[in-house]
């Protein structure tokens, strides 16, 4: 049987072709799963906002940078434009539906944490607060902004990590006691799962044994 032979059907979407909130749900169904930034600002006025935002990772380790992508101009943009600062909480499994509920379209002047009853606690070095619930806080100065589109991605320059110290161990935090949620398409969250553990191969190791490589085609050859 041919490669040709073996390929499955698939379906194509493409962007030129499409609504744009329609290849908007494809894209999110396909980016999974995404962690989500819990961000906690404080507008000019001194009114905290708390929103969770999907489209979030590290950008830099030297310096350390974090990103989250604001799509239009939300309350956690223009807070974050205003003061420079805010923190990104860890939104985790005890507080699914508190974090649903923050991302509720509430006017710019309502703390959305008040109206989910999530309790917030002063950060260390930052006047942004953080949620007191969230095992881990990474309090960030602004760095700067990208526009894209109708999209801003906000970079901020780590100033600070917390974490619950029952959560960290051998100098790290520990995953079974973080319990992340994570965003999939549609209305559709997950839990982390199981986790697997795996090392890197090095390519000393890799030429030292063939039959690692070897091990590996002979898996995909019989399309397992």
């Amino acid at each position: 049987m041919t490669s040709a032979e073996q390929q499955r059907p698939r379906t194509t979407f493409d962007p030129a072709a499409m609504d744009t909130g329609a290849f908007y749900r494809v894209l999110n169904s396909v980016v999974v799963p995404r962690p989500i930034a819990w961000v906690c600002s404080r507008s000019a006025e001194g009114v905290h906002n708390l929103a969770p935002h999907s489209f979030y990772t590290v950008a830099c380790v030297d310096p350390p940078i974090v990103q989250f992508t604001s799509v239009g101009r939300k309350d956690s943009l223009r807070n974050v434009e205003a003061t420079g600062e805010f923190t990104v909480n860890l939104t985790p499994e005890p507080l699914f539906e508190q974090v649903n509920a923050t991302a509720t379209d509430f006017p710019p002047h309502t703390s959305e944490a008040e109206q989910a009853g999530v309790r917030l606690e002063p950060a260390d070095t930052v006047e942004a607060m953080r949620v007191a619930e969230s095992p881990v806080s990474i309090e960030c100065v602004l760095h700067s902004t990208l526009r894209l589109g109708d999209s801003t991605v906000v970079l901020g320059r780590v100033q600070h990590i917390s974490v619950w110290a029952d959560a960290v161990r051998d100098g790290r935090p520990r995953i079974e006691h973080l319990k992340p949620l994570a965003r999939l398409g549609g209305n559709e969250w997950t839990t982390i799962g199981e986790v697997r553990e795996i090392a890197r191969i090095p390519h000393r190791a890799w030429t030292a044994d063939p039959s690692i490589g070897e091990a590996l085609r002979r898996r995909d050859d019989q399309g397992t």
